[in-house]
């Protein structure tokens, strides 16, 4: 579901770089993957009979009006052409490859179900509704009926049509207790009423209760019945690794445990001549290929071994390009400015392990982290500091609310009030307990602008323990509740979403979004009348008051806002600007998401004359691009 992926979007980016979470395996593939050629490619086709549901006896309601948009301008590039493999890294192989149940919610998952279609999307720069799978959609008048018509030439991978049974099968998925999913339990049980066929290309989704942004929580994505067939005990160890079909430009079609995952371009995929999706998704292949360590990935970048690389840390910007293959033009550096909603980056405090029981101590912990520092010292002032988790909402946001700055005065404050006394070392102490707290992380580029925050809280009576973990040890800890304090990114959705991270239905309990162990009756109350409400107005004022009630409860500290992206590439990747994305580009060079992704293309050309001109030692003028189009008359962009 394309909108459950920007709902949901609850599916994180541990540390908001390129970090999936995975294990390997000494076996080869073709002995663990009965599904498999001895060529080494995914075989693909139909396994049982596709489900059928039952056609409505009622007709379509008389009055229906339906609506389509072919209007809204494109923002791929004329110029594209096919070809190439875009190769990226992987800091660890992914647990599975399924999108549901355990182990599943790593960030790998999104170019999965980047590949996976719904019924529509929304456009990345007007925000307005357009068509995926559907061609056409009407809104019922009780303000819970979505009614859609599918393009009858969508296609699966396997080549079964997608028919509206295959958005009813969706249902009966979600809901089943063989996937161990309880937020999908949940989703599409008690927001998720019913669907109704009326004949194989014509449906109706039915929310449980009337429901705001209908297009964001019905637009449902189709699950292949002809590959799951009726779900039984053993879902998750049996569909662990196997490759289900999609509808979206590509398809997993080779992969090593612990070495690789290959996509491969469908050349006949049924949507590549569709007005929001021609010219996009050009490349042939994309190759994610695991290096353990975030500098060995650069050391393989600078060598020519991967196509491109975040510069979002500011160390990589100012001072690590300052080599030959970016001085002398072989690689080009990019600075886009997007203008979108900002990731809930911090330190997300697990009430359920001490010190952080008492809300006293978690105000002194966001007061002894001094950022404004690390901001202007190791950040060079690139960044931005984030004064709460959703910002960039528009009247969503409570602009009223500021984080915690750095006051070693109100530390100790709140802790002599919670009976804290400095120790002989400066650390504070209370019944033979240090304020000593393990922040659990993964990725290592943090690690420099950690150790100035370890050395500031020390003057605050704090003694920071900084535990960087593989990205799937830190995955299962945090998701396990086991951490004290961790450092996590998680992206975002076009509306604020509450209910996985904050409502106590999900706190106390393992593979959850609450990492905090949030149990607050009035945040709860909160919570659920946002949920219920389809008045525009009164949600946004239920936004801002969780949000400030959020603040209050302490559990979450933000660190910093970078409402830009910062990449590096080779000199044969191409992009379609300026501008060089959209509004809502997170990544130049996703290679899937419907929304955004697969905007640029190979220059065959331009490939052999950088690697003649290498071999020659001759240079190109060295090339910085930045693009500040979607940031004009903000305060950041000047």
């Amino acid at each position: 579901m394309r909108y459950e992926r920007q709902i949901v979007k609850f599916l994180i980016c541990l540390a908001a770089v390129l970090i999936v979470l995975g294990c390997s395996s000494d076996k080869s593939d073709e002995q663990q993957h009965p599904d498999r050629t001895q060529a080494g490619q995914i075989k693909s086709g139909p396994v049982y009979p596709p489900f059928r549901a039952p056609y409505s006896k009622e007709g379509l309601p008389k009055n229906i009006k339906w609506l389509t948009n072919d209007s809204d301008p494109t923002f791929a590039s004329p110029k594209a052409v096919k070809g190439g493999t875009l190769r990226l890294a992987l800091l660890s192989f992914p647990l599975t490859f399924r999108v549901v149940g355990p182990d599943s919610n790593s960030s790998f998952r999104s170019a999965i179900l980047g590949n996976q279609l719904s019924l529509v999307s929304i456009h990345p720069n007007t925000e307005r509704i357009i068509p995926e799978i559907a061609t056409h959609w009407a809104f019922g008048d009780d303000k819970k009926t979505m009614y859609f018509k599918l393009n009858k030439k969508a296609r699966w991978s396997d080549g079964l049509p997608v028919t509206a049974h295959d958005f009813a099968y969706t249902l009966k998925f979600m809901r089943s207790p063989y996937i161990i999913a309880p937020w999908y339990n949940d989703y599409y049980t008690n927001v998720i009423d019913k669907v109704i066929v009326y004949d194989d290309y014509t449906l109706a989704v039915v929310a449980r209760h009337p429901q705001p942004d209908l297009a964001l929580k019905l637009s449902l994505a189709p699950t292949p019945s002809q590959f799951y067939g009726d779900l039984k005990d053993g879902f998750v160890q049996e569909y662990n690794w196997k490759i289900a079909p999609n509808t979206g430009p590509y398809r997993i079609t080779s992969f090593k445990k612990g070495k690789y995952v290959e996509f491969s371009r469908k050349a006949d995929w049924w949507a590549k001549d569709l007005r929001y999706f021609k010219n996009r998704f050009n490349v042939d292949r994309v190759r994610y290929v695991v290096v353990k360590d975030f500098n060995m990935a650069w050391e393989y970048f600078k060598k020519g071994s991967l196509d491109v690389f975040p510069l979002t840390m500011p160390d990589f910007w100012h001072n690590k390009t300052k080599v030959p293959v970016f001085e002398k033009g072989y690689i080009h550096k990019i600075w886009f400015f997007n203008d979108t909603q900002q990731s809930a980056s911090g330190f997300w405090l697990n009430q359920d392990k001490e010190p952080f029981g008492d809300v006293r101590v978690r105000y002194a912990f966001a007061h002894a982290l001094n950022l404004d520092k690390v901001i202007k010292t190791v950040l060079h002032g690139d960044y931005f500091r984030l004064e709460q988790g959703f910002v960039g909402y528009g009247d969503y946001t409570n602009e009223s609310i500021k984080a915690r700055r750095f006051d070693i005065g109100k530390v100790e404050k709140y802790m002599l009030e919670a009976g804290w006394k400095r120790g002989p070392d400066g650390i504070w102490q209370k019944n033979g307990r240090r304020f000593s707290v393990t922040v659990t992380y993964s990725n290592g580029g943090n690690t420099p602008w950690l150790v100035v925050l370890k050395e500031e809280a020390k003057k605050a009576g704090l003694e920071l323990n900084l535990e960087k973990l593989d990205p799937s040890a830190a995955y299962k800890k945090i998701l396990e509740k086991k951490h004290q304090a961790a450092l996590v990114a998680w992206s975002t959705s076009l509306r604020p979403q509450y209910w996985e991270h904050f409502h106590s239905v999900n706190a106390h309990k393992p593979q959850t979004n609450n990492i905090t162990n949030t149990d607050d009756p009035a945040m709860d109350r909160l919570i659920d009348a946002y949920r219920n409400s389809t008045d525009e107005q009164q949600r946004k004022k239920l936004s801002r008051q969780i949000q400030a009630r959020i603040h209050e409860i302490g559990c979450f500290v933000p660190t910093f806002m970078v409402p830009y992206v910062r990449q590096a590439c080779w000199r044969w990747w191409r992009l379609p600007g300026p501008p060089e994305g959209t509004r809502h580009t997170g990544n130049l060079f996703e290679p899937f998401d419907s929304a955004t992704g697969g905007l640029f293309w190979f220059d065959a050309g331009a490939h052999d004359e950088t690697i003649k001109a290498m071999e020659a030692g001759t240079a190109f003028e060295p090339v910085t691009i930045v693009d500040k189009f979607y940031c004009q008359g903000k305060d950041y962009c000047k």
